[in-house]
């Protein structure tokens, strides 16, 4: 949507079409309205959203998605293209996002969090890519398999295929982009770190002992057998809420934001998945594994809240295990707000973070 561009993002983008001058016009919603531009070709001109944004696909169009994706649709009007990644048998496809580069020098693969839906980070993502593309950055963006209404498996969904999915993103990446550095950015779970992965952003990491945080005592309950599929059911009650209450209720959400959780409420499948795997998690999450981190802490940079439910007192242990030697660990403690769910709210701060963060490794 053109409205998931803020005027920074595009002004981003359109810096690669030489644009020398602007002048933003903007309505309530922080969105830009029209912009008044000159390049060395052009004089002063007023476009609409729409003409704006036919003049950034119009030159994103150009470049290629790789061969592991699948185009979605035909004609897409968004910074991003929307696709299919097709794994193998048995673990079924994954609905994924692309931001592409002319000439692809790093790649960056994003693992959303549970539920794992690759669209509520849009604006984080934009931003990312907007801020890196001088240095050829391109992103894929791999939703967790069975989190994603819009495309259907059959496949497995458990922890072990999320694990197993994006180990066959990772090889399918290098493969094609061989030279490639590539950085993986993880929100919130994470397990272990593949040998083939430049550098590891983990953004609010869960890494051990999630049952045992304030949130996961709290809501144990909807995890555990038969809630899911109750739960789960529920949805098709849920379809009957009009657009005007739910807006309401999430008030402080962006629409676009809401748009995506309407889709996933409206997915009885969704949920379940989303829901028996935040069981597997509470399980299977436990012991703070401080010689993996020790054996890969060059590669490591770590976004902590100022307060997270979903983090328990592992935080201070990951610090202590790096304080013989800072510099080998970039960790931000985020600033007091930022909640654990930044996707909704507060995505183009992080995207600013994990671009400045990839400019100093490229550098």
């Amino acid at each position: 949507m053109v409205a998931d561009l803020s005027a920074g993002v595009l002004w981003a983008y359109l810096q690669d079409l030489e644009v020398k001058w602007m002048h933003w016009s903007w309505m309530s919603t922080r969105n830009v309205h029209d912009v008044k531009w000159e390049t060395g070709e052009l004089e002063w001109t007023w476009l609409s959203m729409n003409e704006l944004w036919q003049l950034v696909y119009g030159h994103m169009s150009t470049l290629q998605v790789p061969p592991f994706l699948q185009l979605l649709s035909g004609e897409q009007e968004t910074p991003y293209i929307e696709a299919v990644f097709a794994h193998k048998d048995p673990l079924g496809h994954a609905h994924s996002l692309w931001w592409s580069s002319a000439d692809v020098n790093t790649v960056v693969l994003f693992i959303p969090g549970n539920p794992g839906l690759a669209k509520f980070y849009t604006p984080f993502l934009s931003t990312l890519h907007a801020h890196t593309r001088k240095h050829n950055v391109a992103i894929l963006a791999h939703s967790l398999l069975g989190h994603a209404p819009l495309v259907k498996t059959k496949g497995n969904c458990g922890l072990s295929a999320q694990v197993q999915g994006t180990m066959e993103a990772i090889s399918s990446i290098k493969t094609t982009y061989p030279s490639a550095k590539l950085v993986l950015v993880g929100h919130s779970a994470f397990k272990n770190v593949p040998d083939e992965v430049h550098s590891l952003f983990l953004l609010f990491p869960t890494i051990s002992n999630i049952g045992e945080s304030p949130n996961g005592r709290r809501l144990q309950w909807a995890f555990r057998p038969p809630a899911p599929y109750v739960i789960s059911k529920l949805s098709y009650i849920l379809r009957l809420l009009p657009l005007s209450l739910v807006s309401a209720v999430y008030s402080h959400w962006p629409r676009e934001q809401i748009n995506v959780l309407l889709d996933l409420l409206n997915s009885p499948s969704s949920i379940f998945t989303c829901l028996s795997m935040a069981h597997e998690e509470m399980n299977t999450i436990r012991r703070l594994e401080t010689e993996v981190l020790a054996a890969n802490k060059e590669k490591l940079h770590f976004y902590f809240a100022d307060h997270d439910n979903w983090v328990g007192k592992e935080k201070e242990i990951i610090l202590r295990c790096f304080d013989g030697d800072p510099d080998s660990v970039k960790i931000v403690h985020g600033r007091h707000g930022i909640p654990h769910a930044f996707c909704i709210n507060h995505g183009e701060e992080l995207g600013k973070v994990c671009a400045n963060w990839i400019s100093r490794i490229l550098n």
